[in-house]
């Protein structure tokens, strides 16, 4: 399968149409819990979401565009989902160190992924059939920046804080997506966290950021 850009045809401005797009994509994930996405048909796809063919390519030009933008916006949600609790988990304490409150967020991050586990074992598979160099950079860097906002109450030094954003998604997504694409039907998660604690606990030592 071809690597693609995410090309939409017509974004969605209304909620109408926006709710008519997540179904395109729902309707997607719902198929490939029985199929393989190369069997998969774009009449499927409209059949399962009721709407007509000519919807579809009023959004996509082919099935390869509706996968990059479900893959996207997978990564998106999550990051968007970290920052929330990570808000929320900072403006509920009022003594908070760096160490309990990354291992709180990674505990979050993990419970997320777990609890969607089939759709990210195959979000990650299709990431790397589907996604292109750049928008593969570009949900990278998306999560690398969300890192960035996390750890933004306890900055003191702005390369610290992108060394450690940056080192915390390589930790996180490695263990995860390798875990995921070699066993998709993974379930140690409690000893997946342990380690994934072990190793950003070692990284936190090499690291001077502090604790506001």
């Amino acid at each position: 399968m071809k690597q693609t850009l995410i090309k939409v045809r017509r974004k969605p401005k209304q909620s109408r149409a926006r709710f008519t797009q997540d179904a395109l994509m729902e309707s997607f994930v719902r198929l490939l819990q029985d199929k393989a996405v190369s069997d998969i048909t774009i009449r499927e796809i409209t059949d399962v979401a009721g709407v007509g063919l000519g919807t579809f390519y009023e959004y996509f030009s082919q099935k390869e565009d509706l996968v990059a933008l479900m893959i996207h916006q997978q990564v998106k949600n999550n990051a968007e989902s970290l920052k929330s609790y990570a808000q929320s988990l900072y403006d509920l304490s009022t003594k908070l160190f760096l160490p309990d409150y990354l291992q709180h967020v990674i505990q979050f991050q993990i419970k997320q992924i777990q609890a969607q586990q089939f759709l990210w074992a195959q979000t990650f598979l299709l990431e790397r059939q589907i996604s292109s160099v750049e928008i593969y950079q570009k949900s990278y860097a998306m999560m690398v920046h969300m890192w960035q906002d996390i750890l933004e109450p306890f900055k003191n030094d702005e390369q610290d804080i992108c060394r450690l954003a940056l080192n915390l998604q390589r930790i996180c997504y490695g263990f995860i997506s390798q875990t995921l694409l070699i066993e998709p039907l993974f379930q140690e998660w409690d000893t997946l966290e342990k380690d994934i604690r072990q190793v950003s606990n070692q990284l936190l030592l090499n690291n001077a950021i502090k604790s506001p």
